[in-house]
């Protein structure tokens, strides 16, 4: 009997080691290795059938590859679509993470009863009754839609040849296992060697495989790093369960912009496209509120329209708080700074809460101009016109810097029925506006001049 022969592996990012030790000599995390039984392959997990004939075997001139302008295949989702690039490709492996409960089955199986084509949905973590009762609450209809309910991938490959589908959903990675690595589902083992089966054959059949990732505690996905590495698309899957909006994001993408958003709505019938976020995103009160403030922002190429709420009010235990949603923590920090430097308030005696409606996280610079007049409305407590938004970078010596596509966000809010829009001067490209008041400044205290005067 031959020796089984083990190898003690990083769960953080997959680093093989030939014996236990305390730190990982990759990401140096300690405590983190783990014994797996390896056994090597005799033979490979998916094979190519003898019909087809291998490609790429030898090498060419770049100038004799033939490129086909490949046709991407319409998921039927126009969110999806937007954050892909414009479809799924052929042959692409896509990885979709999120927390637990967050709707990353729902928005497959959606995809699974919307798109045309043959489509073979397998899940190691739900049975076929479990996932037939979420269909029907979606009340969509696929003929070609088949459910598997399977961990081996041996079994799942066997049944991909009988049925040859036009795309693999698997939900999800961790609980799949191949029998040629001797470990539990879900080790780092494992998942290299299923993804990589995987991987083989979506790109020797030209099929687009969709993987559902579990993610840590930490936000990461569940696995070695280089799981992300080897797929094509990384998605996320975020929103807060508190809230009904759920937000799809690309942090990878080899064939498109890593930009763009698609926001859903959460509904007891599925997940909802939310065609005009801007709308939903800004409250429909009639009664006047200080400490609000409209931002127009950009997520790729979709102008949004975002409040800013803040609060400022007297630190009752000595030290000032400073906390914000969706908004990053230093960037406040910085503006305050501004505030006190340039404008003459005084905040460092006082607690500041900054919040984004709807649970959406936004980077864009140009949500600056808002966060402090947002502040400066608290601060004062006097509320800001509804009619009039705020599209503007600020310096550190507070002058208003330009912004990137300031036609798009101005034709966004003239669309919601915005009367004023205050921006930098220094914009490069000059804006016809017809509808909409866009007033140019250079400095914040032109701002405050213009708001509290």
């Amino acid at each position: 009997m031959s020796k089984i022969k083990t190898t003690f592996f990083c769960q953080k990012c997959g680093t093989p080691h030939a014996k236990w030790q305390g730190q990982c000599n990759g990401c140096k995390e300690w405590n983190t290795l783990v014994e797996e039984v390896v056994e090597k392959p005799k033979e490979k997990g998916w094979s190519e059938p003898k019909t087809q004939k291998l490609k790429g075997t030898s090498p060419i001139r770049i100038q004799e590859i033939e490129t086909d302008k490949e046709t991407r295949i319409t998921s039927n989702d126009s969110e999806l679509d937007r954050v892909l690039g414009g479809g799924l490709v052929p042959g692409s492996v896509t990885l979709l993470g999120g927390e637990p409960g967050i709707g990353k089955s729902t928005l497959l199986l959606q995809i699974s009863l919307q798109i045309k084509g043959k489509v073979l949905y397998v899940s190691g973590e739900e049975s076929q009754k479990q996932i037939k009762l979420r269909a029907e609450r979606i009340e969509s209809k696929n003929e070609n839609c088949f459910v598997l309910s399977e961990t081996q991938t041996q079994k799942v490959f066997k049944q991909i040849e009988l049925l040859q589908p036009d795309i693999v959903i698997i939900d999800s990675i961790q609980t799949l296992q191949t029998q040629y690595v001797d470990s539990s589902p879900g080790s780092v083992s494992q998942i290299k060697e299923c993804t990589s089966e995987l991987i083989q054959f979506a790109k020797k059949t030209n099929t687009p495989v969709l993987l559902v990732g579990h993610i840590t505690k930490d936000g990461a996905i569940a696995g070695p790093k280089v799981l992300e590495h080897m797929v094509d698309t990384v998605l996320h899957f975020e929103g807060d369960r508190n809230h009904i909006y759920r937000i799809i994001r690309a942090q990878k993408n080899r064939f498109g912009s890593t930009a763009e958003i698609g926001i859903y709505e959460m509904l007891s019938t599925g997940l909802r496209i939310v065609t005009n976020p801007s709308e939903l995103l800004i409250s429909q009160t009639e009664r006047e509120m200080s400490g609000h403030a409209i931002a127009a922002t950009m997520e790729g190429v979709r102008p949004l329209m975002i409040e800013v709420q803040a609060l400022v009010s007297t630190a009752v235990y000595g030290t000032p708080q400073r906390s914000t949603t969706g908004f990053n923590a230093k960037r406040l920090n910085m503006l305050l700074a501004v505030l006190e430097k340039r404008a003459g308030f005084q905040l460092g005696s006082k607690d500041v809460f900054l919040n984004i409606t709807g649970g959406i996280s936004i980077e864009d610079p140009a949500i600056d101009l808002a966060v402090v007049s947002a502040i400066l409305s608290s601060y004062h407590d006097i509320a800001l016109p509804k009619e009039i938004c705020f599209a503007a970078e600020i310096g550190l010596s507070g002058e208003l810097r330009p912004v990137a596509k300031l036609d798009q966000r101005i034709t966004e809010a003239e669309k919601l029925g915005f009367e004023t829009i205050v921006s930098s001067k220094g914009a490069k490209n000059k804006v016809v506006t017809q509808g909409i008041n866009s007033l140019s400044l250079t400095k914040i205290e032109e701002v405050i001049a213009l708001l509290f005067a």
